[in-house]
């Protein structure tokens, strides 16, 4: 699953919409949803938008007996 698809999930179990979410980042609609058609997000972007969201936000690379990295 990608993290533009993650994101819309969020967003909808926050009711909240994407130009919701930019105003949120303080970024337009425009640049979110570009960002979001070429699921283009840094690790600091996604802790902001985790962080407007009150959400969590863990990146890892997990291992077969759940060891994460």
């Amino acid at each position: 699953m990608s993290m533009t698809e993650k994101i819309k999930i969020v967003l909808v179990k926050k009711k909240m919409t994407i130009t919701q979410l930019a105003e949120a980042l303080e970024t337009s609609q425009s640049n979110l949803s570009k960002k979001m058609k070429r699921d283009n997000f840094s690790e600091k972007e996604l802790e902001q938008i985790a962080e407007v969201l009150g959400i969590g936000y863990e990146a890892n690379f997990i291992f077969e007996d759940g060891t994460k990295v």
